[in-house]
């Protein structure tokens, strides 16, 4: 079978199973009949709400975040290279230092610039 002839078979099937499990779901769905004023209020743990459920957030919080995922992520980057740590050599070593090195300034620019200072 030619690869281009294999890869619309695949696509049709894809699309053919991904349609009938949507088709499906929605026939099978369990509708509620009910009306109950609970599903349409505000979830906070139990708690009654006071005030409104939407509010500002200061960029702030977002920046923090974003910091937190890059660390984050920079540290999925350093265990592979630490379980390989004494095959990688020199050479290695090198190309983690200079990963770190740059996350570093930017962590350092960031500190300078008051990114990380809570207010």
């Amino acid at each position: 079978m030619p690869s281009g002839l294999a890869l619309l078979a695949f696509l049709l099937v894809a699309v053919a199973v991904s349609g009938s499990l949507l088709v499906a779901s929605k026939i099978l769905r369990v509708v509620s009949t009910r009306k109950e004023p609970l599903k349409h209020a505000t979830y906070e743990c139990g708690e009654v709400p006071t005030g409104l459920a939407w509010m500002r957030f200061h960029a702030r919080y977002y920046v923090v975040a974003l910091f937190f995922v890059l660390f984050d992520i920079e540290t999925a980057f350093l265990l592979p290279w630490a379980t390989i740590v004494r095959e990688a050599g020199a050479r290695g070593l090198v190309a983690v230092g200079s990963f770190v090195v740059v996350l570093m300034l930017g962590w350092a620019w960031a500190t300078k610039k008051g990114a990380l200072q809570w207010q």
